[in-house]
């Protein structure tokens, strides 16, 4: 196809930025297309960026969701959250059609996209592959990602209105069974159970904070070789102020129980043997974030109840799209799975 992006005018426009490589050519790749958004690597003199920019046939809201990413990518700026660096951000659609952004470009790999051999399941990259104890920092390193992100500054960054904090989780089930209400094609075994327990329940205490909100192996970038060093945290289009535990829970709701074992973590489908434990990840994330982890169940219940309905809306859309129709039967084992965790956690009793 056609490179979306006009050269010329992104060459111009990058002009009037205080940018590397001014009147320089343009050399340029598309990284990842997607209904959601594209990402190009733009090369120009020293300049080294990704851009991400929605398709063009995406809804106008699209371009309101970038730059509210530009916003929180900006303020990660001179955080200890790892994070590829601000560039230039655009709102004027008018220069390529769409609102984009540059941010410096990763040297790193990404956990998706690594198929093993037979095809089977993502395999990590050397020495990750072999080296077990190795593979377990990559756990330790994707839940301090987190811890630290929950510790930004969000109001002295100017967040304030990103999100509304206030009343988080009293808005939670009535708004996502709203939603659900609206998509609904089937029953949903456990939901009943699971919106029940989480509407008579909080968590025991609500420290308000920057949150990604899609957080887990598929939304994160490492350096190269060991040991493991997150790189970056990537794709903010669900970020917000909100409740950062919520991103513990979204990561929680699918390790394995036995990390000794093999097991694949069925969203991404990354090889989750030789992971920390469940109890070693709650640790580290409380050590580093200093947040208590006692209300933990509140939270997975949370993550697996909502994960479903968000994917549910992918499922009933799916039409012919394999992808989508693979999230059928996930949403109804994270539902249950919601259920169960409800039924059996000693958690607000």
């Amino acid at each position: 196809g056609q490179p979306v992006i006009d050269i010329d005018r992104l060459g111009a426009w990058l002009d009037g930025q205080p940018l590397a490589g001014r009147g320089k050519p343009i050399t340029h790749r598309l990284i990842t297309g997607g209904s959601q958004n594209e990402i190009y690597e733009i090369r120009r003199g020293d300049l080294h960026a990704a851009l991400r920019i929605p398709p063009p046939g995406a809804p106008a809201s699209r371009d309101e969701g970038i730059m509210r990413e530009w916003r929180i990518v900006k303020a990660l700026d001179g955080t200890d959250v790892p994070h590829a660096p601000a560039i230039a951000g655009c709102g004027d659609t008018a220069v390529l059609g769409r609102a984009f952004y540059l941010m410096g470009f990763v040297d790193g790999w990404s956990p998706v996209g690594l198929v093993s051999s037979d095809g089977s399941n993502l395999a990590w990259p050397a020495p990750f592959d072999t080296d077990i104890e190795a593979r377990r920092g990559l756990g330790y390193q994707l839940v301090e990602g987190i811890a630290l992100l929950g510790g930004v500054d969000w109001q002295a960054k100017g967040l304030g209105d990103l999100g509304r904090p206030d009343g988080f989780h009293d808005r939670q089930v009535g708004r996502w069974t709203a939603f659900l209400e609206r998509i609904a094609g089937r029953e949903l075994p456990g939901f009943d159970v699971a919106s029940a327990w989480l509407a008579s329940r909080r968590p025991i205490d609500f420290v308000p904070g920057l949150m990604h909100g899609d957080y887990q192996f598929a939304n994160v970038m490492f350096r190269h070789g060991a040991p493991a060093r997150l790189a970056a945290i990537v794709d903010w289009e669900m970020g917000t102020v909100g409740d950062p535990k919520l991103d513990l829970g979204w990561v929680l709701q699918n390790w394995p129980k036995d990390t000794t074992a093999p097991s694949l973590s069925r969203l991404t489908f990354v090889d989750m043997t030789g992971m920390p434990t469940r109890d070693e990840v709650l640790a580290r994330y409380a050590s580093i974030s200093g947040r208590q982890v006692d209300d933990i169940d509140y939270y997975v219940v949370l993550a697996k109840w909502k994960l479903a309905i968000v994917l549910e809306q992918g499922f009933q859309r799916a039409g012919d799209d394999h992808k989508l129709q693979a999230f059928g039967p996930l949403v109804l084992d994270l539902m249950r799975g919601a259920a169960d965790l409800a039924e059996t956690s000693d958690y607000g009793r």
